[in-house]
Formats: C-alpha cells, structure tokens, sequence
C-alpha cells in the first residue's frame, strides 16, 4: 500500500492508494491541519491511527525544492529527510517530489472533467507539456516523452526576472524594484504578487482605491482574496481591483508562452494552482490568449498550442502516480 501525501503550509492531504486500484481510487483519506504537528512523521501516524491498514512505500509532494531527496519546507520549519523518514516510519521506501512536479506527473491522468480548455490548439504527439502554477507563489515545471511514457521535471521558474511587454509594465518594474530590488514574476503573478500590483495601479493614480474596501484590505493579513473578490463582483466590480487582476493576467499569458517557448511546449500549457480556476472569467475573455500568443515571429507557433486550465487539486493524483510506478519497479 502506497501512502501519498501534498504537503502543505496550512493544510496536508494525506491518501491510501493500492497498485490494484491505481491512482485516481484512494483507499482512504483525509486533511490535517499542517501547523498541527511538529513534522511529517507525527502526521503520518496520525493518518496510520484512523486508518488502521498497513504502508509499505510513501511519496510526497512539498512546495520548494528537494535535492538528493531532502527538503526544507520554509512554511513549516520542517525538514524532510527521505531515507531518514523511511527508518522512523519502518517503510520500505519514500520519495519527495517538489509540488509542481507531482502536478506536472498529474497532467497524462486528467481527464476532460479536471479540465478548462481556454484553447484547442494542435497537440503534436510526444510534444513536451508545459506547467505554470500561480497559487500564494508561483510554480513551474513541465514533462517530455521519455522511454514511452511522460516524465515530469521541476523547476524554479517562478524566481527567474520579471520581463515587462509594455510601457505600463516598464513603469511597474520601477516601482517594484525600488521596493524589493531584483523583481521575480513570482512577485507579480502569483498570490503574493497581486497585492503588488494592487499598490502600483493605486499609487500611480490610475485608479482611485474605494475607501470601504482600503478599510478591508487595511486589517486583512491577506490582501489577495479580498481583491480578487472585489474584482469580480458580478453587480459592481471594483475598477482599481479590476485592473490589477487584468494586469495579472496579462503578465500569466506572457509568462506561460515564456515556458511554452523555453521547453517548446507543442503537448500544450496547463495553468494550475488555486488561482486560475477562480479567475476564469478573465482568462475566457481573450485577454490571456492575446498576451499568449503575442511573440512576434513564433506567434503563430503560439497559435498553434493547446491552453488548459486544470481545475482538480492534482498534486496529490501525480505523487500518488509516481509512487504507484516506483513501486511497481521496486
């Protein structure tokens, strides 16, 4: 029995899933509060305790880079030593992925339903797929066709510098770099991104802040949900939260063809991460397309691409899919 877990700042999904049933069938599950315990190893016997069925072999996702099986999870204070949790746990074998890997090995398991197609595209087979994910950061990865089937790589793309397209963004790579210095498109696409570009847009004077929702944000400790929320109030969206999330998506097309180019990315993009399932309605409309596909000379490559957005919680379906495969040549 493969116990797969994504583990997560605030909260952990920890599953049961058997060679038999495959990845998409856990045997059982359940959420536990991440900051709860005081590592890995306590929550797993927790789940253990509920459970009562025995694991054999473990695989975790983890939001940061793991290296030689090792990561330091900064959110948690955690650090996860696989051979090392192996011992304690008396499990025969675990592997960690970084958490856009394991969504990166999700994506040949989605089916039609985990997804929204913002365009069709050509899918080339065997092509390389491309994966961007903005969530509180943002992450990237993508998977080539390799010895007959897909295999996922991470990567740190998110931290790589912020390119501006337009006088606006030029101006916001100013105002930014004066306040942190080198500027990722972490900074700007991503959850902890948009309360940046909230501020940009208000303090250039192109829009002028509601005061209702200035009092708001002022005691909020996260900004983000209460500007994407005033940003698509069906009655009355909020105009300066409005274009922050346009400026947003502007940024996500341009970053996600960056990938596309860079991995050359014909199997098609996926855009994870909690963020782009709420902000379909701007996604739809064409302005992530026309942002896409706007790379001159390889704008028709562009044209060509298959876009998805991937609307299930897959990390956990591509740890559980990768586990399942080391077990299965173990």
């Amino acid at each position: 029995m493969l116990l797969a877990g994504d583990i997560g700042g605030t909260k952990s999904h920890l599953a049961l899933f058997s060679l038999a049933a495959g990845p998409r069938r856990p045997v059982a599950e359940a959420v536990f509060s991440s900051t709860a315990y005081p590592d890995l190893a306590s929550m797993v016997r927790a789940f253990s305790a509920q459970t009562q069925l025995p694991i054999d072999h473990a695989c975790f996702d983890v939001a940061g880079p793991v290296v030689a099986n090792r990561a330091q999870l900064t959110n948690l204070g955690w650090e996860v030593d696989a051979a090392a949790l192996a011992d304690e746990l008396r499990l025969r074998q675990v592997w960690l992925l970084n958490d856009l890997q394991a969504t990166a090995y999700a994506v040949p398991q989605l089916a039609p339903s985990d997804l929204e197609t913002l365009h069709r595209g050509e899918v080339a087979e065997s092509g390389a797929i491309a994966v961007v994910a903005p969530g509180t950061g943002l992450g990237e990865a993508f998977l080539v066709w390799a010895g007959g089937a897909y295999r996922a790589y991470a990567s740190e793309g998110g931290h790589t510098d912020f390119g501006p397209r337009d006088a606006l963004q030029v101006e916001l790579l100013n105002f930014l770099s004066d306040r942190f210095g080198t500027v990722s498109y972490e900074r700007v696409c991503s959850g902890i991104g948009i309360p940046n570009l909230y501020d940009f847009l208000r303090e250039s004077g192109r829009h002028l802040p509601s005061s209702a929702l200035e009092e708001q944000l002022a005691g909020a400790g996260d900004r983000t949900p209460w500007i994407v929320q005033a940003a698509l109030d069906p009655l009355r969206p909020d105009p300066l939260c409005r274009a922050t999330l346009e400026l947003f998506v502007d940024v996500l097309g341009a970053e996600a063809s960056n990938l596309a180019l860079k991995v050359l990315a014909t199997g098609g993009v996926y855009l994870g991460g909690g963020l782009p399932p709420r902000l379909l309605p701007l996604l739809t409309s064409g302005r992530f397309l026309a942002a896409f596909v706007a790379k001159g000379r390889f704008s028709e490559l562009m044209q060509k691409i298959p876009v998805h957005v991937i609307l299930t919680q897959a990390a956990l379906l591509g740890a559980a899919r990768y586990g399942l495969e080391q077990m299965g040549s173990v």
